[in-house]
């Protein structure tokens, strides 16, 4: 723990809260109370979970909760005690009149405590070392995206398997739609060990909306873009890699379009070290579309051409910090970012490529491995 300054408080479970599973390396699927005082860390469980976190977590100090709820009932006896009550007493037995939380801290129970006479401090980040990725860390990524590459290998092997008819992919006869194509990740993606949810197979002008999971029958000769984010089970860490399909014939302007993607993604990968701006990296995807000839809108429809950010940070949560964006943001030797430009324009389709790296002094470390080739005959 890098926090040895100031007190802070935490109630969440780690299925949601990647700050509790950070600061106590333990899965729990309730939402239970820790604190972090000085250099101690100290959690509060029910029985069904106690024994559990003495074996495995790294809390310092595992409390039961069932004695603290019945000595906040002694001093609350008209009062429904809570979590509220429990914290206010473990304040008042460490001497405790403040603590720093998180900005998604519960709002309800945030009240309940200032009324108890506690001082809560919102801030942005309890734990701005989550940013640099340890050795072991980055492994779990590693792994996270091996877990990536098997999702999308096999959604490249049912496209392979599709036939095209009347300009439609049939498999085994029937209609090949995203749901199956998704459901062929998922199932690779939870063999490996890890859950994809939300996942994105999303063809045709769909895949012109970044987030559209999509829906319904794929068609022949149509950019696919799928891309996949699995948490991985016995760690919490994520992958995330997007590959772009098309099964059948690209158009010219469809090579061109992949090709820019393509290009943009290596010109970004080549200038990505420690202490550079991630606006700068931004730029080069920026730069290189305009080379290529492709314009960037924004119209009463929507936006068409490269309208995100270059990349996000990726740990315990899928967005974390940093980002390659227009914002400015100097990367860290340590930290971890995807890089996914892409290009979008309705009528034409939707490419992006996605690849994850560690921030060296140097060429940036990859995380990430899977093919390129996207034309599917």
């Amino acid at each position: 723990m890098a926090r040895t300054d100031t007190a802070f408080l935490l109630y969440a479970d780690t299925a949601r809260s990647a700050d509790m599973l950070h600061f106590g390396h333990f899965n729990a699927p309730d939402p239970f109370i820790a604190l972090g005082l000085g250099r101690k860390k100290i959690a509060v469980l029910n029985a069904l979970e106690f024994g559990r976190a003495r074996k495995s977590s790294s809390f310092d100090i595992v409390l039961p909760l069932e004695p603290w709820l019945k000595k906040a009932r002694g001093h609350h006896p008209k009062t429904k005690v809570g979590a509220a009550e429990v914290i206010a007493l473990l304040a008042r037995h460490y001497r405790q009149k403040s603590f720093d939380i998180s900005d998604d801290f519960p709002s309800g129970l945030c009240d309940r405590l200032r009324a108890l006479g506690l001082k809560l401090k919102p801030v942005a980040a309890l734990f701005p070392e989550r940013e640099i990725k340890t050795a072991v860390e980055a492994a779990a990524i590693r792994e996270g995206n091996r877990c990536s590459a098997l999702g999308i290998a096999a959604a490249g092997k049912v496209l392979r398997a599709s036939k095209i008819k009347a300009g439609k992919l049939l498999l085994n006869g029937c209609p090949l739609t995203s749901q199956i194509l998704k459901t062929a990740v998922e199932i690779a993606c939870l063999e490996a060990g890890a859950l994809s949810i939300d996942t994105i197979a999303a063809g045709g002008d769909q895949a012109c909306d970044p987030h559209e999971r999509g829906h319904g029958p794929l068609r022949a000769n149509e950019l696919i873009i799928v891309d996949v984010f699995p948490r991985v089970s016995a760690t919490g860490y994520h992958g995330d890699m997007t590959r772009t399909f098309l099964k059948g014939r690209a158009s010219e302007a469809q090579h061109n379009l992949v090709a820019a993607v393509r290009t943009a993604q290596l010109a970004a990968l080549h200038v990505i070290r420690a202490g550079v701006n991630g606006r700068h990296v931004h730029q080069q995807c920026l730069d290189t579309f305009a080379r290529h000839g492709f314009e960037t809108k924004r119209t009463s429809k929507g936006s068409v051409g490269f309208f995100h950010g270059t990349g996000h940070g990726l740990g315990l949560e899928v967005h974390e910090a940093p980002r390659l964006s227009a914002v400015d943001y100097i990367l860290k030797k340590g930290s971890v970012v995807t890089v996914e430009p892409g290009l979008y324009y309705p009528g034409l389709g939707g490419c992006r490529i996605e690849d994850v790296v560690q921030v060296t002094d140097a060429k940036p470390r990859m995380l990430s491995s899977f093919h390129y080739d996207w034309e599917i005959r």
